[in-house]
């Protein structure tokens, strides 16, 4: 059961960070990206890539938040699928 939660949760939160990721890509360029006024000295790639992760991190607590909230999902049996 608990593999099942973690793929409701991470699953959805995955194709959210990747429709987060694109707009980022689209939208910002790395080359233009200040910290305290300073240029930052790394990678477009690495920029994209710490972006996705947070990106995945953020609307994973989302997705967690919203089973924990979610009425009846800590009475689930093992056989009992939580749709029907």
């Amino acid at each position: 059961m608990k593999r099942r939660l973690l793929m409701w949760i991470l699953w959805p939160a995955f194709l959210s960070a990747a429709l987060a990721e694109l707009v980022v890509f689209a939208v910002v360029d790395p080359a233009d990206l200040r910290f305290f006024g300073e240029q930052i000295a790394v990678s477009a790639e690495a920029v994209y890539t710490v972006s996705f992760f947070v990106f995945w991190l953020l609307c994973g607590l989302s997705s967690a938040l919203t089973l924990y909230v979610s009425p009846g999902i800590g009475k689930l049996e093992a056989h009992e699928h939580p749709l029907v």
